[in-house]
């Protein structure tokens, strides 16, 4: 009898031992998830992150920095206010870290100047009063100046989806333009032939 009992003890306790394994299993595996739940959201996270990042403007775009070229029949400034290869500081702010910063003038122009409505060729909103266009950059444009409401077609490449764009004539001005260099207020790199800052944006460093 008293072997029996022992017995049905013994029993008693691997079945318990083994409940007990159970749970900690059981645990372990909710714990696991729950690690597994996190870890995925938090990827889930990151992604949503780089997606907002590259959801705007990228950096080559916000960058601006172009080729020293410049449109056939563009005439260079007989007097501009400021020379070729001094200093200026910017007051315009058409991007992020340009206001402010200090402008090397790396040419000058005569010419109208136009800030334009548009919308990309590529897709996405449209842009709205883009400075600047000048009278050269647009497709068939000749000698005659346009006025606020003329539709016309860019043939400027300043932006993605510029090129080929209908745009709309949000404000005209003849004046002198500047393409400078200048190394943005925010840090990043320098900016290099930056097209087109007018006069007016411009003040002695």
């Amino acid at each position: 009898m008293k072997k029996q009992i022992a017995v049905l003890g013994i029993a008693l306790m691997v079945a318990l031992s083994g409940c007990g394994n159970d749970s900690k299993d059981a645990a372990s595996d909710s714990s696991t998830a729950d690690n597994s739940t996190a870890q995925d959201s938090q990827a889930a996270m990151n992604d949503s992150q780089t997606e907002m990042d590259h959801s705007g403007m990228d950096q080559s775009e916000m960058n601006h920095s172009g080729s020293s070229e410049v449109p056939q029949g563009l005439r260079k400034a007989d007097n501009p206010a400021f020379r070729i290869g001094s200093q200026a500081v910017m007051s315009a702010d058409h991007m992020p870290g340009m206001k402010g910063a200090t402008a090397t003038i790396v040419g000058a122009y005569d010419t109208m100047v136009y800030a334009v409505n548009y919308t990309p060729t590529t897709g996405g909103e449209p842009v709205k009063n883009h400075k600047w266009v000048i009278q050269e950059e647009l497709k068939n444009a000749g000698d005659k100046p346009f006025a606020k409401g003329d539709h016309v077609v860019l043939e400027s490449d300043h932006m993605k989806g510029m090129k080929g764009a209908e745009a709309t004539i949000e404000s005209a001005e003849r004046t002198t333009v500047y393409m400078v260099d200048y190394t943005p207020t925010t840090g990043g790199e320098p900016v290099k032939n930056h097209k087109w800052v007018t006069e007016s944006e411009l003040s002695a460093k």
